[in-house]
C-alpha cells in the first residue's frame, strides 16, 4: 500500500509542476526532453542491479520499453492538443476515464477477482472521475471533434495495460528502475528528433529556466512511474483494483490542491465527484 501511496503523491506532483509550467510561461515540449533525461539518469543511479548501457537492447523487456517510450512522448502531443482544442477539463476526463482499459484486461488476462462491489465502485469511480473534472459552463465537446479525446482514452489505457503486461512478463523486481530509466531515455531519445525538426523549422534558444523545469519535473515523474510498478509487483494486489485507486485518488488529491493552493473554482459537480470518488475507493478497496 506504501508504493500505491507515493506513486499518487508524486503524480499529483506533476500536476502542480505543470501548472507552474503555465504561471511561468515554461516551454513545456523542452521540459519535458529534459526531464526524460533526469528521470533516465535516476534510473540508473538507482538500479540495484548494475546493467551497461550497451546490455539494455539484450534485456527481456526492451522492446516493452522502446514501444512505452515512444507511447510516451506521442500521447504528451496528443495530450496537449486535446486541451488546446477541447479544454483542460475534457483532457483530464479523457485521460482518467481510461482506467476501463486496464482494469478489463487485468480481469480478461491475469483471471482477477470480479464481484458486485469491484464492479459497483469502479463504476461509481468512473463516474465520479467525470464529475470531478469536468468545469462548470464548459461545453466543449461540442465545439470540436472527438478525435483527439478518443485518442488520449485509448493511448493512456494502451500505456497502462502495457505497462502492468510488461511488468509481470519481462521486469525482475531488481530491475525495476534500469527499466524505468531505459524507457525514458528512449521518450527522451524521440522528443530530441522533435525538438530537432522544430528547430529546423524556427530556430530558438533553449532557456535555462525551461532546463529548471525539466529537472524538477523529472524527479517526481521517475518515482511516479517506479512506485506505480513496485504497487503492481506487490503479492495480492489485483491491477484491476490498483489502477482504479491509483486514477481515483489522484483526481481527489489534484483537485483538492487546486481548490486550496491555487483557488480553482470548486462547484457542486465537483464536489459530488469527489464525494462519489471516496465511495468508489472504499468499495474496490473493501471488494
Amino acid at each position: 500500500m506504501i508504493y500505491l501511496f507515493l506513486s499518487i503523491l508524486f503524480s499529483t506532483g506533476l500536476f502542480i509542476i505543470f501548472k507552474y509550467f503555465g504561471i511561468y510561461k515554461i516551454d513545456t515540449l523542452k521540459a519535458i526532453v529534459v526531464n526524460y533525461i533526469v528521470a533516465f539518469i535516476l534510473g540508473f543511479l538507482s538500479s540495484e542491479k548494475t546493467i551497461l548501457i550497451s546490455e539494455i537492447p539484450d534485456q527481456p523487456w526492451f522492446y516493452g520499453a522502446l514501444f512505452l517510450g515512444a507511447m510516451f512522448v506521442s500521447i504528451f502531443f496528443v495530450m496537449a492538443m486535446t486541451a488546446q482544442k477541447n479544454g483542460i477539463s475534457v483532457a483530464s476526463i479523457s485521460g482518467k476515464m481510461s482506467v476501463v482499459i486496464p482494469i478489463f484486461f487485468g480481469i480478461l488476462l491475469y483471471d482477477e477477482s470480479v464481484n458486485f462491489l469491484k464492479i459497483a465502485g469502479i463504476i461509481i469511480a468512473l463516474i465520479a472521475v467525470y464529475l470531478a473534472s469536468i468545469k462548470e459552463g464548459e461545453d466543449d465537446f461540442k465545439k470540436v471533434g472527438l478525435l483527439f479525446p478518443m485518442l488520449l482514452f485509448f493511448g493512456s489505457g494502451i500505456i497502462d495495460t502495457s505497462l502492468k503486461y510488461i511488468e509481470v512478463h519481462f521486469v525482475p523486481k531488481e530491475e525495476v528502475a534500469v527499466f524505468s530509466g531505459s524507457l525514458f531515455a528512449i521518450a527522451a531519445f524521440f522528443g530530441t528528433i522533435i525538438l530537432g525538426i522544430k528547430a529546423l523549422k524556427k530556430r530558438s534558444s533553449f532557456g535555462f529556466k525551461n532546463i529548471i523545469a525539466g529537472i524538477i519535473l523529472g524527479v517526481p515523474n521517475y518515482y511516479s512511474i517506479v512506485f506505480l510498478i513496485k504497487a503492481l509487483q506487490t503479492d495480492g494486489f489485483e491491477s484491476s483494483t490498483l489502477f482504479t485507486l491509483n486514477n481515483v485518488a489522484i483526481v481527489i488529491v489534484s483537485s483538492i490542491v487546486g481548490l486550496i493552493l491555487f483557488k480553482e473554482h470548486f462547484g457542486i459537480k465537483n464536489k459530488i465527484g469527489v464525494s462519489l470518488a471516496i465511495l468508489g475507493i472504499i468499495l474496490v478497496t473493501l471488494a
